[in-house]
């Protein structure tokens, strides 16, 4: 009875498990970091934290929190607004770290409320076009570092811009980026079990590195436990308080859905039940954590 309550029946098959995800999440995250706008370290951030305050407190128990797409081009929303309003993003970080965190409380008070028990009366074309539509945002907006480009911010302005870009393309980036997604979808028709975007990450960097390819950098990735950031989360201008509360209710819903949603699949998949209540509050905990360590905003996949 012991072993059954604290889950050691399962233990080594838990440990395969959470290696095998934690490697997956990795290149994850420090794309979507990436695509956020706050960086890949910030990616990282996010993973670390989601994943260990949601797998505690959460309501699914197959699920693994961190970044995923449709959140990340929600939170560059946030990131772009901010640097419109101060400048940079360092300048607005108070802004950006405020409705996150606001965010997380959103998220919690849904899951008080029992208001994850309606996402089952989300009509299915709804959430299939607002997936369709993220996957086509994050594709046009890799077009740019495909060619080895910095990309605008902006979906307009990546498709204006995007045949003068053309003429300035860094080859050797494109051999890279046709390289990765060659190795991700070959992996998988030899094996299941390891995973393509890990592979791809092990074997095309250190070949950039011997061939010395002149691309763009993801940058150094501290080490180390982050600073927590709590002191920056009033450092904004109280006149666009309004703006962030939209922003905040905006990414706590769309996260909401994302989450449950997701969770409502790895039912079907796992023949389990999710707790969709304490799935939100466990996902508003870890956002609140991961926004004061400088993790963006994210609900679950994995």
């Amino acid at each position: 009875m012991y072993q059954k309550f604290v889950g050691f029946e399962n233990l080594r098959g838990d440990i395969f498990v959470g290696i095998t995800a934690g490697i997956v999440a990795l290149p994850l995250a420090l794309a979507l970091g990436v695509q956020s706008g706050l960086g890949a370290t910030a990616g990282i951030y996010g993973a670390i934290f989601l994943g260990l305050i949601s797998a505690v407190l959460g309501g699914t128990r197959s699920q693994i929190s961190g970044p995923t797409g449709p959140m990340a081009v929600v939170s560059s929303v946030v990131i772009i607004t901010a640097i419109e309003i101060y400048g940079s993003v360092e300048k607005g970080l108070g802004f950006i770290i405020a409705v996150f965190v606001l965010s997380g409380f959103i998220q919690i008070i849904f899951g008080a409320l029992k208001l994850g028990d309606y996402i089952k009366y989300i009509p299915y074309p709804v959430v299939s076009g607002f997936m369709s539509g993220i996957g086509i945002i994050i594709i046009i907006l890799s077009l740019f570092p495909f060619i080895g480009q910095a990309s605008p911010k902006k979906v307009i302005e990546v498709i204006f811009q995007l045949p003068q870009a053309l003429a300035k393309t860094n080859w050797e980036a494109v051999i890279l980026s046709g390289m990765t997604l060659f190795v991700i979808y070959l992996i998988p028709k030899f094996s299941k079990i390891i995973p393509s975007s890990l592979v791809a990450l092990l074997f095309i960097s250190p070949f950039s590195i011997v061939m010395e390819f002149k691309v763009p950098l993801i940058g150094s990735i501290p080490m180390g436990i982050p600073e927590l950031k709590i002191g920056e989360i009033f450092n904004y201008d109280m006149s666009h308080l309004s703006l962030l509360i939209k922003l905040a209710l905006t990414l706590a819903v769309l996260g909401a859905i994302d989450s449950l949603l997701t969770s409502v699949i790895a039912d079907n998949i796992t023949r389990t039940k999710h707790n969709s209540n304490r799935e939100l509050i466990g996902k508003g905990f870890g956002n609140i954590i991961a926004g004061f360590f400088g993790g963006y905003l994210e609900p679950v996949r994995q």
